[in-house]
């Protein structure tokens, strides 16, 4: 005989509110019914308010202390490994962590230091640890580094998602999940800005030590180099770090760069360097934005400079939460496997216009 509907939602019920948490795949398990009958059932007690949802996952409404002590963690472990000392992804990071955290899932941070092919041994060793999925922020500061972290990716045999990297199309990882921004578009909004303002001659300063580095180089140029407005437009470095794996770049003075191109205005990745490089032009006579128009990218501290700096600001939280909520879809539904398309989903940035830049 069918069991009737509100004895099993009872039943439901009683296994959430005995647990804090519980699993909808376990659920149908447990009572054994289908899953499509438990996420039926999840959905009437979430409109009743009795239950809330999360990927995968259910949580009882009841405060904390009226629920009985419970024994482990929630269940699934999620790596998320990213470099150290990078306020950026660490936005990222941020974003997917409130998706995980309501979805009941544990995140296992990796800090992966400032070394070629530092990723790969937090990986192993997350996954050694059991780690059902990883989201993945490699550094990869040159082109080869990336490229011999291709392989041992496109083996890994838990769900995997990049958070802001973007494999050439071909690679071994062209078919691995991805979430990035549209840099682009950052790149587009960063120029249009500056022409409607009637800036004619450009600079574009980008850093030259991450893939967001090299693909913003390269949308710069190609955007410049056909808009029928812009005249002249000069490249240089914002910054050269050095490392283990590389000594740093000379940096020419951007004053000097500015004057030979007759430029009003500028383009500086990252805003870490902006400030600082708008503070190096107004050691040099420069003025900003009465002398030169200056727009930054990432938006991190822009905000805070003096003056406040324009800024293109990819949408990096919400890079982090998109990657999560992939990942977890992947990890609720392992038979899908090989039956669901790969995503490689690009976020719009967005420019938020302050006070450094103004008419030529």
């Amino acid at each position: 005989m069918r069991e009737p509907v509100d004895l099993r939602r009872q039943r439901i019920l009683a296994a959430v509110q005995a647990r804090g948490t519980a699993r909808v795949r376990d659920l149908a398990a447990e009572l054994q019914v289908s899953v499509v009958t438990i996420r039926r059932d999840v959905e009437e007690l979430t409109r009743e308010g009795r239950l809330r949802r999360g990927h995968g996952v259910v949580r009882s409404t009841l405060p904390a202390q009226e629920l009985p002590e419970r024994v482990g963690g929630d269940g699934d472990t999620v790596a998320v490994v990213v470099p150290e000392r990078h306020s950026y992804l660490y936005e990222a990071l941020h974003g997917a962590r409130t998706v995980l955290d309501a979805a009941g899932v544990r995140v296992a941070l990796h800090i992966a230091p400032q070394v070629p092919g530092a990723e790969r041994p937090q990986v192993e060793r997350a996954l050694a640890d059991g780690a059902r999925g990883v989201l993945l922020a490699p550094r990869w500061r040159s082109p080869a580094t990336e490229e011999a972290d291709y392989r041992w990716l496109a083996e890994l045999d838990v769900p995997t998602v990049l958070m802001e990297r973007r494999p050439p199309r071909g690679s071994a990882l062209h078919a691995m999940d991805s979430v990035c921004s549209d840099h682009w578009y950052g790149a587009h909004l960063a120029v249009e800005h500056l022409v409607g303002l009637g800036h004619r001659r450009l600079v574009f300063a980008t850093r030259d030590d991450s893939p967001t580095a090299r693909t913003l180089r390269a949308a710069l140029a190609e955007i410049a180099g056909a808009h029928p407005l812009v005249e002249e437009w000069v490249w240089t470095l914002s910054a050269s770090r050095g490392g283990l794996d590389r000594e740093p770049t000379e940096v020419t003075d951007l004053a000097a760069v500015l004057r030979k191109a007759g430029a009003t205005a500028a383009v500086l990745h990252g805003d870490v360097d902006a400030l600082m490089l708008v503070q190096q032009l107004a050691g040099n006579g420069v003025r900003v934005p009465e002398d030169c128009s200056v727009v930054a990218y990432d938006d991190v501290v822009a905000g805070l400079g003096s003056p406040p700096l324009t800024a293109v600001s990819p949408p990096k939280g919400e890079v982090g939460r998109v990657a999560a909520e992939l990942l977890l879809r992947r990890i609720d539904d392992p038979g899908a496997g090989g039956a669901r398309a790969v995503q490689r989903i690009e976020l719009l940035p967005a420019l938020t216009v302050r006070g450094s830049t103004r008419p030529a």
